[in-house]
Protein backbone atom coordinates (compact mmCIF):
# COMPACT_ATOMS: atom_id res chain seq x y z
CA UNK A 1 0.00 0.00 0.00
CA UNK A 2 1.08 3.68 -0.51
CA UNK A 3 0.48 7.10 0.23
CA UNK A 4 -0.60 4.98 3.59
CA UNK A 5 -2.46 1.62 2.85
CA UNK A 6 -5.35 3.77 3.44
CA UNK A 7 -3.05 5.93 0.89
CA UNK A 8 -2.63 2.82 -0.28
CA UNK A 9 -6.17 2.25 0.56
CA UNK A 10 -6.70 6.18 2.40
CA UNK A 11 1.79 6.71 -0.69
CA UNK A 12 1.34 6.91 -2.88
CA UNK A 13 1.03 5.11 0.36
CA UNK A 14 -18.54 -1.65 -18.66
CA UNK A 15 -20.75 -2.43 -21.67
CA UNK A 16 -19.37 -5.79 -22.85
CA UNK A 17 -17.28 -6.03 -19.18
CA UNK A 18 -14.96 -8.80 -20.25
CA UNK A 19 -15.16 -7.87 -23.90
CA UNK A 20 -12.71 -6.28 -26.59
CA UNK A 21 -14.21 -4.87 -29.55
CA UNK A 22 -12.27 -5.88 -32.74
CA UNK A 23 -12.75 -3.98 -35.79
CA UNK A 24 -16.48 -4.17 -37.43
CA UNK A 25 -17.63 -7.92 -37.18
CA UNK A 26 -21.31 -8.58 -36.18
CA UNK A 27 -21.69 -6.86 -32.43
CA UNK A 28 -17.95 -5.88 -32.66
CA UNK A 29 -17.32 -7.51 -29.49
CA UNK A 30 -15.53 -10.71 -27.71
CA UNK A 31 -14.06 -12.53 -24.83
CA UNK A 32 -10.82 -11.87 -23.63
CA UNK A 33 -10.19 -15.21 -24.70
CA UNK A 34 -11.31 -15.10 -28.11
CA UNK A 35 -9.19 -12.40 -27.91
CA UNK A 36 -6.30 -14.10 -26.92
CA UNK A 37 -6.47 -17.02 -29.28
CA UNK A 38 -8.82 -15.68 -32.21
CA UNK A 39 -6.69 -12.61 -32.84
CA UNK A 40 -3.11 -14.63 -33.02
CA UNK A 41 -3.33 -15.30 -36.23
CA UNK A 42 -4.36 -11.75 -37.12
CA UNK A 43 -1.57 -10.03 -34.92
CA UNK A 44 0.77 -12.72 -36.00
CA UNK A 45 -0.27 -11.50 -39.96
CA UNK A 46 -0.24 -7.54 -38.69
CA UNK A 47 3.30 -8.38 -37.87
CA UNK A 48 4.17 -10.02 -41.25
CA UNK A 49 2.67 -7.28 -42.77
CA UNK A 50 4.63 -4.55 -41.09
CA UNK A 51 8.01 -6.16 -41.90
CA UNK A 52 7.10 -6.19 -45.53
CA UNK A 53 6.36 -2.52 -45.56
CA UNK A 54 9.30 -1.71 -42.92
CA UNK A 55 10.87 1.73 -44.31
CA UNK A 56 14.52 1.31 -45.04
CA UNK A 57 17.16 0.62 -42.78
CA UNK A 58 18.40 3.75 -40.95
CA UNK A 59 21.00 4.71 -38.16
CA UNK A 60 18.03 3.88 -35.77
CA UNK A 61 17.71 0.75 -37.12
CA UNK A 62 21.35 -0.38 -37.32
CA UNK A 63 20.89 0.63 -33.42
CA UNK A 64 18.02 -1.95 -32.58
CA UNK A 65 16.24 1.38 -32.35
CA UNK A 66 13.16 0.74 -34.44
CA UNK A 67 10.69 -2.23 -33.73
CA UNK A 68 7.28 -3.64 -35.52
CA UNK A 69 4.41 -4.41 -33.75
CA UNK A 70 0.78 -5.57 -34.64
CA UNK A 71 -0.17 -1.68 -34.46
CA UNK A 72 3.33 -0.43 -36.71
CA UNK A 73 6.25 0.44 -36.23
CA UNK A 74 7.78 2.28 -33.43
CA UNK A 75 11.06 4.44 -33.12
CA UNK A 76 12.67 4.15 -29.54
CA UNK A 77 15.21 6.11 -27.74
CA UNK A 78 19.59 3.87 -27.61
CA UNK A 79 20.64 4.32 -23.91
CA UNK A 80 24.03 3.67 -22.87
CA UNK A 81 25.71 -0.04 -23.05
CA UNK A 82 23.61 -0.66 -26.29
CA UNK A 83 20.41 -0.59 -24.78
CA UNK A 84 17.01 1.03 -26.05
CA UNK A 85 14.13 2.39 -24.11
CA UNK A 86 10.88 2.25 -26.58
CA UNK A 87 8.10 4.82 -24.01
CA UNK A 88 4.50 5.07 -24.54
CA UNK A 89 3.43 2.63 -26.81
CA UNK A 90 -0.30 1.97 -27.13
CA UNK A 91 -1.42 -1.42 -26.15
CA UNK A 92 -5.25 -0.23 -25.98
CA UNK A 93 -7.61 2.45 -27.39
CA UNK A 94 -8.39 5.53 -25.40
CA UNK A 95 -10.55 4.26 -22.47
CA UNK A 96 -12.56 7.59 -23.21
CA UNK A 97 -15.84 9.25 -23.35
CA UNK A 98 -18.23 5.86 -24.31
CA UNK A 99 -15.72 3.32 -24.02
CA UNK A 100 -15.54 4.62 -20.28
CA UNK A 101 -15.47 1.48 -17.95
CA UNK A 102 -15.58 -0.57 -20.84
CA UNK A 103 -12.80 -3.38 -21.15
CA UNK A 104 -9.80 -2.75 -23.13
CA UNK A 105 -9.91 -2.80 -26.60
CA UNK A 106 -6.98 -3.03 -29.07
CA UNK A 107 -5.18 0.76 -30.38
CA UNK A 108 -5.51 1.73 -33.59
CA UNK A 109 -2.93 0.72 -35.76
CA UNK A 110 -0.41 3.86 -37.35
CA UNK A 111 1.19 3.80 -40.52
CA UNK A 112 4.94 5.02 -40.63
CA UNK A 113 7.26 5.11 -37.76
CA UNK A 114 5.68 6.30 -34.55
CA UNK A 115 8.05 7.91 -31.88
CA UNK A 116 8.54 6.27 -28.89
CA UNK A 117 10.74 8.27 -27.16
CA UNK A 118 8.28 10.14 -24.59
CA UNK A 119 6.43 8.94 -21.89
CA UNK A 120 2.38 8.73 -22.19
CA UNK A 121 0.58 10.61 -19.74
CA UNK A 122 -0.04 9.28 -16.50
CA UNK A 123 -3.75 7.47 -15.20
CA UNK A 124 -6.14 9.91 -13.66
CA UNK A 125 -4.88 9.72 -9.95
CA UNK A 126 -4.83 12.62 -6.88
CA UNK A 127 -1.98 15.05 -6.38
CA UNK A 128 0.02 13.97 -3.17
CA UNK A 129 0.12 15.53 -0.06
CA UNK A 130 2.93 18.16 -0.12
CA UNK A 131 5.87 16.70 1.98
CA UNK A 132 4.78 13.20 1.53
CA UNK A 133 7.51 10.20 1.64
CA UNK A 134 5.95 8.88 -1.72
CA UNK A 135 4.83 11.84 -3.61
CA UNK A 136 6.09 11.37 -6.99
CA UNK A 137 3.11 13.34 -9.13
CA UNK A 138 3.54 12.96 -12.80
CA UNK A 139 4.16 15.56 -15.18
CA UNK A 140 1.05 14.96 -17.19
CA UNK A 141 -2.02 12.45 -16.55
CA UNK A 142 -5.16 11.65 -18.61
CA UNK A 143 -7.81 9.35 -19.18
CA UNK A 144 -6.25 8.32 -22.49
CA UNK A 145 -3.48 6.78 -20.49
CA UNK A 146 -3.25 2.80 -21.81
CA UNK A 147 0.73 2.91 -22.48
CA UNK A 148 3.51 0.62 -22.09
CA UNK A 149 7.19 1.06 -21.98
CA UNK A 150 10.27 -1.49 -23.11
CA UNK A 151 13.92 -1.92 -21.86
CA UNK A 152 15.23 -3.56 -24.47
CA UNK A 153 18.98 -5.30 -23.48
CA UNK A 154 21.70 -4.85 -26.57
CA UNK A 155 22.10 -7.91 -28.48
CA UNK A 156 18.51 -9.29 -27.15
CA UNK A 157 17.68 -12.59 -28.54
CA UNK A 158 14.84 -14.74 -26.55
CA UNK A 159 15.42 -12.65 -23.58
CA UNK A 160 13.38 -13.46 -20.15
CA UNK A 161 10.82 -10.89 -20.23
CA UNK A 162 10.03 -8.91 -16.57
CA UNK A 163 6.68 -7.31 -16.53
CA UNK A 164 6.24 -4.68 -13.90
CA UNK A 165 3.21 -3.92 -12.43
CA UNK A 166 3.20 -0.08 -9.95
CA UNK A 167 1.89 0.20 -6.78
CA UNK A 168 0.09 3.33 -5.52
CA UNK A 169 -3.20 1.85 -3.64
CA UNK A 170 -4.76 0.92 -7.17
CA UNK A 171 -5.12 5.20 -7.08
CA UNK A 172 -1.97 6.73 -8.03
CA UNK A 173 1.92 5.79 -10.06
CA UNK A 174 4.00 7.23 -12.09
CA UNK A 175 6.03 5.52 -14.55
CA UNK A 176 7.87 8.55 -15.74
CA UNK A 177 9.49 8.61 -11.97
CA UNK A 178 12.83 8.04 -11.47
CA UNK A 179 12.43 4.54 -9.27
CA UNK A 180 10.79 2.80 -12.21
CA UNK A 181 13.42 3.19 -14.89
CA UNK A 182 13.89 -0.10 -16.37
CA UNK A 183 17.59 -0.11 -17.19
CA UNK A 184 19.34 -1.10 -13.84
CA UNK A 185 17.41 -4.62 -14.65
CA UNK A 186 17.78 -5.11 -18.76
CA UNK A 187 21.67 -4.46 -17.67
CA UNK A 188 21.36 -7.80 -16.54
CA UNK A 189 20.05 -9.45 -20.38
CA UNK A 190 16.47 -9.42 -19.62
CA UNK A 191 13.54 -7.31 -21.70
CA UNK A 192 11.51 -4.65 -18.78
CA UNK A 193 8.16 -3.86 -19.47
CA UNK A 194 5.83 -1.26 -17.71
CA UNK A 195 2.86 -0.75 -18.12
CA UNK A 196 -0.32 2.28 -17.03
CA UNK A 197 -3.52 0.75 -15.91
CA UNK A 198 -6.67 2.58 -14.95
CA UNK A 199 -6.73 3.47 -11.65
CA UNK A 200 -9.40 5.01 -8.96
CA UNK A 201 -12.86 5.14 -10.24
CA UNK A 202 -11.55 4.78 -13.68
CA UNK A 203 -10.21 0.77 -13.06
CA UNK A 204 -12.42 -0.27 -10.19
CA UNK A 205 -16.03 1.16 -10.06
CA UNK A 206 -18.82 -1.60 -10.45
CA UNK A 207 -22.62 -0.74 -11.17
CA UNK A 208 -25.66 -2.32 -11.37
CA UNK A 209 -26.33 -1.11 -15.05
CA UNK A 210 -22.14 -1.68 -15.91
CA UNK A 211 -22.89 -5.19 -15.13
CA UNK A 212 -26.47 -5.28 -17.35
CA UNK A 213 -24.25 -4.24 -20.55
CA UNK A 214 -21.75 -6.96 -19.81
CA UNK A 215 -22.51 -10.02 -21.69
CA UNK A 216 -20.17 -11.38 -18.65
CA UNK A 217 -22.74 -9.69 -15.90
CA UNK A 218 -19.53 -8.12 -14.29
CA UNK A 219 -18.21 -5.17 -13.54
CA UNK A 220 -15.60 -3.16 -11.28
CA UNK A 221 -12.43 -5.11 -12.84
CA UNK A 222 -11.05 -2.60 -15.36
CA UNK A 223 -7.51 -1.67 -14.38
CA UNK A 224 -6.99 -5.37 -13.94
CA UNK A 225 -8.66 -6.17 -17.19
CA UNK A 226 -6.01 -3.35 -18.63
CA UNK A 227 -2.94 -5.95 -17.04
CA UNK A 228 -4.11 -8.60 -18.96
CA UNK A 229 -4.50 -6.74 -22.17
CA UNK A 230 -0.55 -5.44 -21.88
CA UNK A 231 0.43 -9.11 -21.18
CA UNK A 232 -1.69 -9.98 -24.14
CA UNK A 233 0.06 -7.24 -26.45
CA UNK A 234 3.09 -8.37 -24.63
CA UNK A 235 2.70 -12.46 -25.90
CA UNK A 236 1.73 -11.15 -29.28
CA UNK A 237 4.75 -8.36 -29.60
CA UNK A 238 7.72 -8.92 -27.16
CA UNK A 239 9.40 -11.06 -29.49
CA UNK A 240 9.85 -8.27 -32.20
CA UNK A 241 11.98 -6.32 -29.59
CA UNK A 242 14.03 -9.76 -29.02
CA UNK A 243 12.11 -11.08 -26.11
CA UNK A 244 10.63 -14.83 -25.31
CA UNK A 245 6.94 -14.86 -24.96
CA UNK A 246 6.85 -17.96 -23.41
CA UNK A 247 9.51 -16.85 -20.44
CA UNK A 248 7.56 -13.59 -18.79
CA UNK A 249 7.71 -12.80 -15.37
CA UNK A 250 4.96 -10.36 -13.39
CA UNK A 251 6.26 -8.86 -10.68
CA UNK A 252 5.17 -5.59 -8.29
CA UNK A 253 4.97 -3.79 -4.98
CA UNK A 254 2.09 -2.89 -2.59
CA UNK A 255 -0.84 -2.50 -5.10
CA UNK A 256 1.57 -4.10 -8.22
CA UNK A 257 1.82 -7.02 -5.79
CA UNK A 258 -1.49 -7.14 -5.29
CA UNK A 259 -2.45 -6.96 -8.78
CA UNK A 260 0.03 -9.79 -9.41
CA UNK A 261 -2.00 -11.59 -6.58
CA UNK A 262 -5.05 -11.33 -9.31
CA UNK A 263 -3.30 -12.01 -11.96
CA UNK A 264 -2.21 -15.17 -10.89
CA UNK A 265 -5.98 -15.65 -9.14
CA UNK A 266 -7.54 -14.73 -12.69
CA UNK A 267 -8.27 -17.69 -15.39
CA UNK A 268 -8.41 -14.78 -18.12
CA UNK A 269 -4.74 -14.40 -17.24
CA UNK A 270 -3.31 -18.07 -17.88
CA UNK A 271 -0.61 -18.86 -19.48
CA UNK A 272 0.20 -14.79 -20.24
CA UNK A 273 3.32 -15.33 -17.49
CA UNK A 274 5.43 -18.38 -16.30
CA UNK A 275 6.48 -16.83 -12.98
CA UNK A 276 5.32 -14.08 -10.59
CA UNK A 277 7.15 -12.35 -8.05
CA UNK A 278 4.89 -10.01 -5.26
CA UNK A 279 6.44 -7.77 -3.28
CA UNK A 280 4.75 -6.68 -0.28
CA UNK A 281 1.14 -7.31 -0.99
CA UNK A 282 -1.90 -7.13 0.93
CA UNK A 283 -4.58 -10.24 0.81
CA UNK A 284 -7.42 -8.02 1.83
CA UNK A 285 -10.88 -9.09 1.08
CA UNK A 286 -12.75 -7.57 -1.62
CA UNK A 287 -16.02 -6.53 -2.67
CA UNK A 288 -18.39 -9.05 -3.88
CA UNK A 289 -20.31 -7.87 -6.98
CA UNK A 290 -24.03 -8.24 -6.03
CA UNK A 291 -23.64 -9.44 -2.33
CA UNK A 292 -22.51 -7.63 1.21
CA UNK A 293 -20.01 -9.76 2.40
CA UNK A 294 -17.49 -10.16 5.25
CA UNK A 295 -18.24 -6.94 6.44
CA UNK A 296 -18.25 -5.24 3.21
CA UNK A 297 -21.12 -3.67 0.83
CA UNK A 298 -21.29 -5.09 -2.38
CA UNK A 299 -19.23 -3.26 -4.71
CA UNK A 300 -22.43 -2.67 -7.25
CA UNK A 301 -23.91 -1.08 -4.01
CA UNK A 302 -20.83 1.08 -3.76
CA UNK A 303 -21.58 2.00 -7.33
CA UNK A 304 -24.63 3.28 -6.47
CA UNK A 305 -23.69 5.43 -3.69
CA UNK A 306 -21.04 7.19 -5.89
CA UNK A 307 -23.50 7.51 -9.00
CA UNK A 308 -26.04 9.35 -6.11
CA UNK A 309 -23.40 11.04 -4.70
CA UNK A 310 -22.37 12.66 -7.90
CA UNK A 311 -25.41 13.17 -9.08
CA UNK A 312 -25.84 11.10 -11.93
CA UNK A 313 -29.02 9.57 -12.59
CA UNK A 314 -27.23 7.12 -14.74
CA UNK A 315 -24.19 5.73 -16.00
CA UNK A 316 -24.60 8.03 -19.35
CA UNK A 317 -24.54 10.65 -17.20
CA UNK A 318 -21.17 9.66 -15.15
CA UNK A 319 -19.66 8.72 -18.17
CA UNK A 320 -20.28 12.59 -19.72
CA UNK A 321 -18.16 13.96 -16.09
CA UNK A 322 -15.30 15.61 -17.47
CA UNK A 323 -12.16 12.98 -16.31
CA UNK A 324 -10.79 16.12 -14.02
CA UNK A 325 -14.11 16.13 -11.77
CA UNK A 326 -14.97 12.34 -11.79
CA UNK A 327 -11.28 11.59 -10.36
CA UNK A 328 -12.20 14.79 -7.78
CA UNK A 329 -15.50 14.21 -7.23
CA UNK A 330 -14.98 10.64 -6.78
CA UNK A 331 -11.90 10.34 -4.46
CA UNK A 332 -14.50 13.37 -2.72
CA UNK A 333 -17.55 11.01 -1.71
CA UNK A 334 -15.05 8.49 -0.64
CA UNK A 335 -14.62 5.72 -3.31
CA UNK A 336 -11.25 2.99 -2.13
CA UNK A 337 -10.17 1.27 -5.36
CA UNK A 338 -10.38 -2.30 -4.96
CA UNK A 339 -10.89 -5.49 -7.48
CA UNK A 340 -14.17 -6.59 -7.37
CA UNK A 341 -14.70 -10.57 -6.95
CA UNK A 342 -16.68 -10.65 -9.69
CA UNK A 343 -17.46 -14.75 -11.32
CA UNK A 344 -15.45 -13.70 -14.35
CA UNK A 345 -12.26 -12.19 -13.70
CA UNK A 346 -11.87 -13.09 -10.29
CA UNK A 347 -14.04 -15.93 -9.23
CA UNK A 348 -13.49 -16.18 -6.18
CA UNK A 349 -11.82 -14.24 -2.67
CA UNK A 350 -8.19 -14.44 -3.50
CA UNK A 351 -7.74 -16.87 -0.09
CA UNK A 352 -10.64 -19.31 -1.50
CA UNK A 353 -8.80 -19.73 -4.33
CA UNK A 354 -5.11 -20.50 -2.78
CA UNK A 355 -7.59 -22.99 -0.78
CA UNK A 356 -8.41 -24.62 -3.80
CA UNK A 357 -5.37 -24.42 -5.43
CA UNK A 358 -7.08 -22.83 -8.38
CA UNK A 359 -4.32 -20.13 -8.84
CA UNK A 360 -1.76 -20.15 -11.46
CA UNK A 361 0.86 -23.02 -11.58
CA UNK A 362 3.83 -20.59 -11.44
CA UNK A 363 7.41 -20.45 -9.49
CA UNK A 364 6.90 -17.46 -7.36
CA UNK A 365 8.93 -15.22 -5.14
CA UNK A 366 7.34 -13.28 -2.08
CA UNK A 367 8.06 -11.56 0.36
CA UNK A 368 7.89 -8.12 2.54
CA UNK A 369 9.70 -5.35 4.16
CA UNK A 370 10.20 -5.28 8.11
CA UNK A 371 8.92 -1.59 8.64
CA UNK A 372 6.28 -1.74 6.42
CA UNK A 373 4.37 0.32 8.92
CA UNK A 374 6.94 2.90 9.68
CA UNK A 375 5.56 4.45 7.00
CA UNK A 376 2.31 3.94 6.67
CA UNK A 377 1.38 5.07 9.71
CA UNK A 378 -2.48 5.31 8.76
CA UNK A 379 -3.40 1.85 8.83
CA UNK A 380 -2.33 1.46 12.43
CA UNK A 381 -4.64 2.21 15.82
CA UNK A 382 -3.58 4.83 18.23
CA UNK A 383 -0.78 3.19 21.01
CA UNK A 384 -2.78 2.63 24.38
CA UNK A 385 -1.07 4.61 27.36
CA UNK A 386 -0.13 1.58 29.62
CA UNK A 387 0.67 -1.72 29.24
CA UNK A 388 -2.31 -2.78 31.26
CA UNK A 389 -4.18 -0.85 28.60
CA UNK A 390 -2.66 -2.55 25.94
CA UNK A 391 -3.26 -6.21 27.37
CA UNK A 392 -6.71 -5.35 28.40
CA UNK A 393 -7.81 -4.50 24.82
CA UNK A 394 -5.63 -7.84 23.32
CA UNK A 395 -7.61 -10.03 25.49
CA UNK A 396 -10.90 -8.22 24.83
CA UNK A 397 -10.77 -8.53 21.26
CA UNK A 398 -8.75 -11.42 20.61
CA UNK A 399 -10.04 -13.72 23.55
CA UNK A 400 -8.53 -17.36 23.71
CA UNK A 401 -6.02 -15.91 20.95
CA UNK A 402 -4.47 -13.69 23.66
CA UNK A 403 -1.52 -15.25 24.69
CA UNK A 404 -0.40 -15.92 21.45
CA UNK A 405 -0.82 -12.26 20.20
CA UNK A 406 0.93 -11.16 23.41
CA UNK A 407 3.64 -13.52 23.07
CA UNK A 408 4.38 -12.14 19.35
CA UNK A 409 3.47 -8.60 20.35
CA UNK A 410 4.30 -8.12 23.85
CA UNK A 411 3.49 -5.14 26.26
CA UNK A 412 7.00 -4.25 27.03
CA UNK A 413 7.29 -2.11 23.95
CA UNK A 414 3.73 -0.62 22.60
CA UNK A 415 4.72 0.86 19.73
CA UNK A 416 6.66 -1.76 18.15
CA UNK A 417 3.81 -4.21 18.84
CA UNK A 418 1.80 -2.06 17.44
CA UNK A 419 3.95 -1.65 14.36
CA UNK A 420 4.67 -5.50 14.29
CA UNK A 421 1.10 -6.78 14.55
CA UNK A 422 -0.22 -4.38 11.69
CA UNK A 423 2.75 -5.57 9.61
CA UNK A 424 1.87 -9.12 9.86
CA UNK A 425 -1.52 -8.92 9.79
CA UNK A 426 -1.29 -7.53 6.24
CA UNK A 427 1.85 -8.15 4.67
CA UNK A 428 3.47 -10.64 6.66
CA UNK A 429 0.53 -13.39 6.93
CA UNK A 430 0.16 -12.46 2.97
CA UNK A 431 3.77 -13.41 1.91
CA UNK A 432 3.46 -16.75 4.19
CA UNK A 433 0.50 -17.76 3.28
CA UNK A 434 0.88 -17.39 -0.97
CA UNK A 435 4.30 -19.06 -0.30
CA UNK A 436 2.51 -21.97 1.49
CA UNK A 437 -0.31 -22.14 -0.77
CA UNK A 438 2.31 -21.89 -3.93
CA UNK A 439 4.35 -24.76 -2.43
CA UNK A 440 1.57 -27.16 -1.83
CA UNK A 441 0.99 -26.95 -5.37
CA UNK A 442 4.03 -28.37 -6.17
CA UNK A 443 5.59 -24.98 -7.37
CA UNK A 444 9.19 -23.92 -6.88
CA UNK A 445 8.52 -21.01 -4.25
CA UNK A 446 10.89 -18.90 -2.44
CA UNK A 447 10.34 -16.02 0.37
CA UNK A 448 12.01 -13.17 1.62
CA UNK A 449 12.33 -10.53 4.52
CA UNK A 450 13.67 -6.76 3.46
CA UNK A 451 14.90 -5.60 6.85
CA UNK A 452 17.64 -3.82 5.52
CA UNK A 453 18.31 0.06 6.48
CA UNK A 454 20.59 2.64 6.57
CA UNK A 455 21.39 6.52 8.62
CA UNK A 456 18.92 8.83 6.39
CA UNK A 457 15.48 6.01 6.94
CA UNK A 458 16.72 5.34 9.94
CA UNK A 459 17.42 8.91 11.38
CA UNK A 460 13.49 9.40 10.07
CA UNK A 461 12.37 5.99 12.17
CA UNK A 462 11.90 4.73 8.85
CA UNK A 463 13.75 1.84 9.22
CA UNK A 464 13.30 -0.74 6.48
CA UNK A 465 9.79 1.04 5.35
CA UNK A 466 7.27 0.03 2.63
CA UNK A 467 8.94 0.49 -0.88
CA UNK A 468 12.50 0.96 0.32
CA UNK A 469 13.71 -1.93 -1.65
CA UNK A 470 12.90 -0.55 -4.70
CA UNK A 471 16.12 1.65 -5.03
CA UNK A 472 18.00 -1.09 -4.73
CA UNK A 473 15.50 -3.77 -7.05
CA UNK A 474 15.64 -0.91 -10.14
CA UNK A 475 19.57 -0.33 -9.30
CA UNK A 476 19.17 3.62 -8.17
CA UNK A 477 22.04 3.25 -5.80
CA UNK A 478 25.00 5.64 -5.84
CA UNK A 479 25.72 8.67 -8.37
CA UNK A 480 23.87 7.18 -11.05
CA UNK A 481 21.17 6.64 -8.86
CA UNK A 482 17.71 8.65 -8.90
CA UNK A 483 15.04 9.33 -6.43
CA UNK A 484 12.08 11.06 -5.86
CA UNK A 485 12.27 14.17 -4.01
CA UNK A 486 11.30 13.21 -0.41
CA UNK A 487 12.93 9.44 -0.46
CA UNK A 488 15.18 9.18 2.34
CA UNK A 489 18.49 8.43 0.19
CA UNK A 490 20.97 4.84 0.88
CA UNK A 491 24.30 6.35 1.13
CA UNK A 492 26.78 6.16 -1.83
CA UNK A 493 29.28 3.39 -0.70
CA UNK A 494 30.14 -0.17 -2.02
CA UNK A 495 28.25 -1.84 0.66
CA UNK A 496 24.85 -0.60 -0.43
CA UNK A 497 26.25 -1.09 -4.07
CA UNK A 498 26.87 -4.42 -3.56
CA UNK A 499 23.32 -5.20 -1.65
CA UNK A 500 21.67 -3.92 -4.95
CA UNK A 501 23.41 -5.69 -7.20
CA UNK A 502 22.69 -8.96 -5.29
CA UNK A 503 19.22 -8.14 -5.46
CA UNK A 504 19.34 -7.24 -9.06
CA UNK A 505 20.73 -10.83 -9.61
CA UNK A 506 18.40 -12.86 -7.59
CA UNK A 507 15.62 -11.15 -9.39
CA UNK A 508 16.73 -11.24 -12.96
CA UNK A 509 18.16 -14.69 -12.50
CA UNK A 510 14.71 -15.88 -10.91
CA UNK A 511 12.91 -14.55 -14.54
CA UNK A 512 15.43 -16.37 -16.27
CA UNK A 513 15.54 -19.98 -14.82
CA UNK A 514 12.61 -19.58 -12.05
CA UNK A 515 15.43 -20.44 -9.49
CA UNK A 516 16.80 -16.73 -7.60
CA UNK A 517 20.84 -16.90 -7.97
CA UNK A 518 23.42 -14.26 -7.07
CA UNK A 519 27.25 -14.17 -7.55
CA UNK A 520 29.10 -14.82 -4.52
CA UNK A 521 26.35 -14.64 -2.57
CA UNK A 522 24.20 -17.22 -0.28
CA UNK A 523 22.30 -20.08 -1.95
CA UNK A 524 18.45 -19.35 -1.75
CA UNK A 525 16.58 -22.44 -1.18
CA UNK A 526 12.67 -22.93 -2.33
CA UNK A 527 10.40 -22.36 0.42
CA UNK A 528 8.78 -25.42 2.85
CA UNK A 529 6.71 -24.09 5.90
CA UNK A 530 8.96 -23.62 8.63
CA UNK A 531 11.47 -23.92 6.25
CA UNK A 532 14.32 -21.28 4.25
CA UNK A 533 13.42 -17.97 3.66
CA UNK A 534 16.42 -15.13 2.56
CA UNK A 535 16.53 -12.26 5.08
CA UNK A 536 18.04 -9.11 3.26
CA UNK A 537 19.80 -7.27 5.80
CA UNK A 538 23.28 -5.77 5.70
CA UNK A 539 23.41 -8.63 3.09
CA UNK A 540 21.82 -11.71 2.27
CA UNK A 541 21.52 -14.12 4.87
CA UNK A 542 20.03 -17.44 4.03
CA UNK A 543 17.46 -17.90 7.31
CA UNK A 544 14.44 -20.45 8.34
CA UNK A 545 11.33 -20.29 10.04
CA UNK A 546 10.10 -16.86 9.49
CA UNK A 547 8.84 -14.89 12.83
CA UNK A 548 7.56 -18.43 14.35
CA UNK A 549 4.12 -18.32 15.35
CA UNK A 550 3.40 -15.14 13.25
CA UNK A 551 1.53 -16.82 10.24
CA UNK A 552 -0.58 -19.40 12.17
CA UNK A 553 -2.11 -16.48 14.73
CA UNK A 554 -3.12 -14.55 11.68
CA UNK A 555 -4.38 -17.48 9.19
CA UNK A 556 -6.32 -18.57 12.79
CA UNK A 557 -8.23 -14.83 13.10
CA UNK A 558 -9.01 -15.26 9.10
CA UNK A 559 -9.84 -18.06 9.02
CA UNK A 560 -12.65 -18.05 11.94
CA UNK A 561 -13.62 -14.43 9.94
CA UNK A 562 -14.38 -16.35 6.97
CA UNK A 563 -16.34 -18.61 8.65
CA UNK A 564 -18.42 -16.31 10.57
CA UNK A 565 -18.81 -13.97 7.67
CA UNK A 566 -19.70 -10.63 9.11
CA UNK A 567 -15.77 -9.38 9.15
CA UNK A 568 -13.69 -8.12 6.72
CA UNK A 569 -9.70 -8.44 6.80
CA UNK A 570 -7.84 -5.59 5.74
CA UNK A 571 -6.26 -2.72 8.39
CA UNK A 572 -8.57 -4.40 11.39
CA UNK A 573 -5.57 -5.80 13.22
CA UNK A 574 -4.30 -5.47 16.61
CA UNK A 575 -6.19 -3.13 18.80
CA UNK A 576 -7.92 -2.01 15.48
CA UNK A 577 -9.89 -5.54 15.47
CA UNK A 578 -13.27 -6.26 16.40
CA UNK A 579 -13.64 -9.22 18.60
CA UNK A 580 -12.34 -11.77 17.17
CA UNK A 581 -15.11 -14.54 16.07
CA UNK A 582 -14.96 -17.95 19.12
CA UNK A 583 -13.07 -20.95 17.84
CA UNK A 584 -16.32 -22.87 17.72
CA UNK A 585 -17.44 -20.52 14.73
CA UNK A 586 -14.67 -21.64 12.43
CA UNK A 587 -14.20 -25.10 10.77
CA UNK A 588 -11.64 -27.31 12.08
Amino acid sequence: MNRAGVNEAAGKGAADQGRIRVGNQGDGTMTLADFRTGLVAAMTVAVTVALCVAAPATAADSDGAVANTTGGQVSGKPLADGMVVFRGIPYASPPVGGLRWRPPQPAAPWSGVRDATAFAPACMQPLSPRGALYADDPPKMSEDCLYLNVWKPAGAAKAPVMVWIHGGALQAGNLAGPLFDGAGLAKQGVLVVSMNYRLGVFGFLAHPQLTAESPKHSSGNYGLEDQIAALIWVRMNIAQFGGDPDNVTIFGQSAGGLSAMDLMASPLARGLFQKAIVQSAYMVSYPELSRARFGQPSAEGVGGLVAGALHAADIRDLRALPADVMEKDALAVGFVPLPTVDGWVLPHQIVETLDRGEQAPVPLLVGFNAGEIRSLRGLAPRDPKTSADYEAEVRRRYRDLADAYLKLYPSTDIEESVIAATRDGLYGWTAERMATKQAAIGQPTFLYLFEHSYPAATALKLDAFHASELPYEFGQIGPGGHLTANWPAPPDTPQEAALSSAIISYWTSFARTGVPAAPDQPVWAPFTPGGAYMDFAAQPKASTDLMPGMYALHEEVITRRRHAGNQNWFANVGLASPVVPAAAAAPR
